[in-house]
C-alpha cells in the first residue's frame, strides 16, 4: 500500500533559512526574483545546504532542496563535539566549543539550524565575524569537516 501524495515519509527535515528578494533594473521596468537558502538534514549525521533562485518562492525552495541533497556532509551525531574549532571561511569566523551532556545548543541563526539539524545536541558556538547567512553556513560546514572524531568515524566525509 502506498502513502498518499501529502503522507509521504521524507527522508530529510528541511529548513529554511533565509529568503531573499532580488530585483533587478531593465530597459522594461523592475524584474523581481527570489533567493532561497536552505538546509536539510536527518538529525543522524547527514546534513546538507543549497542556494535556490526562481522568479517564485516554491520553486526556489524546490531548486535549494535538490542542491542541498547533492551538497551533504555526514558527521557523527548525538552528543557533543570532541574538541574546541575555530574557523575562518572568507569573512566568517565560527568557534565551536564542546559542552557538557544536558548543556543543548547555544549557538545563533544558522549555525544552530546546521548543527540541530546533524543531530549535534550539546555545543557552544559563536559566530565571530560577519552576519552574512551563506557565509556563515559555509563556515559551520568547514568547521564540521575540520574535527577529528575519537571513534574513527568519516567525519566530513562526502557521499
Amino acid at each position: 500500500m502506498r502513502p498518499a501524495y501529502d503522507q509521504q515519509v521524507k527522508e530529510f527535515e528541511e529548513k529554511v533559512i533565509q529568503v531573499n528578494r532580488v530585483s533587478k533594473k531593465t530597459k522594461g521596468g523592475n524584474r523581481v526574483s527570489f533567493a532561497v537558502l536552505m538546509a536539510i538534514g536527518d538529525r543522524k549525521g547527514r546534513v546538507g545546504v543549497g542556494l535556490g533562485k526562481a522568479a517564485e518562492v516554491p520553486s526556489a525552495v524546490q531548486k535549494a532542496t535538490s542542491r542541498a541533497k547533492k551538497n551533504i556532509i555526514t558527521v557523527v551525531s548525538g552528543g557533543s563535539i570532541p574538541h574546541s574549532v575555530l574557523v575562518k571561511e572568507g569573512a566568517a569566523q565560527i568557534l565551536f566549543k564542546p559542552a557538557p551532556k544536558g548543556t543543548g545548543l547555544i549557538a545563533g541563526g544558522p549555525v544552530r539550524a546546521i548543527l540541530h539539524l546533524a543531530g549535534i545536541r550539546d555545543v557552544t558556538a559563536k559566530i565571530l565575524g560577519t552576519n552574512n547567512k551563506a557565509s556563515n553556513i559555509a563556515a559551520t560546514f568547514k568547521a564540521l569537516q575540520s574535527l577529528r572524531w575519537k571513534t574513527g568515524a568519516p567525519g566530513g566525509k562526502k557521499i
